[in-house]
């Protein structure tokens, strides 16, 4: 790859190849990580992108369901430097955004270093650069004087423990496993979560002839997709330019009461805090309904409270009643995984999240940045990936013109190895 020479280490008994990036090594081929390489594509700057998978976008080409649409307006959701095709519609199905990802790749010819999982990495100190670990049986060891996280705030599954969960004897799946309710057709699935996934795989569940029942444990915002036509999110967008949050939040859910209608009689309620100030203060995103509230007020989506346990073929739940089951569905969402493999570095939290808040969570100490880890979707990962390809062209920039001091740098690491 251009921009990169190479160098076996001294140790070859380790098995490890020391490969020098001159440019930022980013971690992950999902959305952020190729909407980073575009923004430094566009500026000269070389790169390399390592990816775990042996393919880009890995979360949406393997574990998402086949009736999922995007839930925002395609103009919120595109990458930096090429929309999406004009034929595309208001909210473009799975294989339209996987299709988009990859002529995106293409575009601008990124190619990821696939199967190559990162399993540490960390600042030396000693060289002032980053060492970054990654490969299967044959580690390689990346060197450069950046580091991008890229793998976002989705990266793991969440599978929480259950009593008696083992010896429920029917199926149990993670939401990110699920493809389509045609195998749970006749079959009673519990559905344990209540966010965009539990809402869309129940609803999905009904159009196949199953009977979900979604665990609803807590508080919820559910808001229109569309009022009156128009996207609820664009709006609320459109709102927030002229008016406090407070009162856009005041507004969204009168016209959510408008639309939708009350739902405290069927065991939906809402947070006391709006859905605009939740998402800002907490993280948790309104659900978008899309067909999934009728079903509930039909009863084809049956609500129930907290699981307390599992028996064999039932649940109990936390208000005592015991419910034959068949099969279980975990839309229990995603985390990340940057804990597991970033070392030693205060920048990010125990949970994997840039301790400052957006938009100044892109960039750490070190030249470390991360990017797709604002809660803000698309729009947040495409924010963060145009700053720190601004601010690394520059630094890469200053350094590249001083060429004997990049070579005595790139001396002092090899020496290292």
């Amino acid at each position: 790859m251009a921009g990169m020479t190479e160098n076996l280490g001294a140790d070859i008994s380790s098995r490890r190849r020391c490969v020098w990036v001159n440019g930022p090594i980013i971690v992950g081929s999902g959305p952020s990580g190729l909407a980073t390489a575009a923004c430094l594509k566009e500026k000269g700057v070389p790169f390399v992108i390592l990816e775990r998978a042996n393919c880009i976008a890995s979360l949406w080409q393997r574990h998402t369901y086949d009736r999922l649409k995007l839930h925002l307006p395609k103009q919120f959701c595109q990458l930096p430097r090429l929309p999406f095709p004009a034929n595309y519609p208001e909210y473009p199905t799975r294989k339209q955004f996987i299709d988009y990802l990859e002529s995106y790749a293409k575009h601008f010819d990124i190619s990821p270093r696939f199967n190559q999982g990162v399993e540490s990495a960390r600042f030396d100190d000693t060289c002032g650069l980053w060492r970054v670990t990654a490969g299967g049986d044959r580690k390689v060891e990346y060197i450069g004087r950046w580091l991008v996280a890229a793998t976002g705030e989705n990266a793991e599954k969440v599978v929480p423990q259950f009593e008696g969960l083992a010896e429920f004897g029917g199926s149990v799946s993670h939401a990110s496993d699920y493809k389509s309710g045609q195998e749970y057709a006749g079959k009673r699935v519990l559905v344990v979560g209540c966010g965009n996934s539990g809402m869309e795989v129940s609803l999905d569940l009904c159009h196949h002839n199953a009977f979900p029942s979604m665990v609803v444990r807590n508080t919820i915002h559910v808001l229109p997709r569309e009022v009156y036509g128009k996207s609820s999110f664009h709006l609320a967008v459109l709102l927030m330019k002229w008016l406090p949050l407070w009162l856009v939040d005041r507004i969204m859910l009168v016209l959510s009461y408008l639309v939708l209608g009350s739902m405290e009689n069927y065991g939906l309620r809402r947070p006391s805090v709006g859905p605009l100030e939740l998402k800002n203060t907490n993280g948790r995103t309104p659900v978008l309904d899309i067909g999934a509230l009728e079903k509930i007020k039909t009863g084809q989506i049956n609500v129930v409270p907290g699981v307390k346990r599992f028996f064999p073929g039932k649940v109990e739940l936390v208000d005592g009643q015991i419910i034959d089951m068949d099969s279980v569905i975990l839309a229990t969402g995603y985390r990340s995984n940057v804990p597991s493999w970033l070392q030693a570095n205060d920048f990010f939290s125990k949970e994997g999240l840039p301790r400052q808040p957006f938009p100044n969570s892109w960039k750490g100490e070190s030249g470390l940045y991360a990017v797709g880890f604002t809660k803000k979707g698309l729009s947040g990962a495409s924010f963060d990936a145009a700053s720190i390809a601004e601010d690394i062209s520059r630094l890469w920039r200053d350094e590249t013109t001083q060429q004997k001091r990049l070579g005595a740098c790139r001396g002092r690491c090899i020496s290292h190895f």
